[in-house]
């Protein structure tokens, strides 16, 4: 199992809170795709996004929440 230091993640996505969120919804993203059930030993999805951003090979932007008017 790989271990991935929250200097690792912050170096890539400005903190480490935002690392995880990022990291968690592209995992969420790539579940909804189908997969290959006979590949045996295949990486967590978690895993694979967080490689992914530590690598630099995921781009993300933020969108800013809209304020409610009362």
């Amino acid at each position: 199992m790989q271990v991935f230091t929250p200097l690792e993640v912050a170096d890539k996505a400005g903190n480490k809170y935002l690392g995880v969120l990022v990291a968690a919804k592209f995992a969420r993203f790539v579940n909804e795709f189908p997969r290959d059930r006979s590949i045996d030993n295949e990486k967590k999805l978690t895993t694979r996004a967080l490689e992914e951003l530590t690598a630099g090979e995921l781009r993300y932007r933020l969108v800013m929440r809209r304020r409610r008017e009362p």
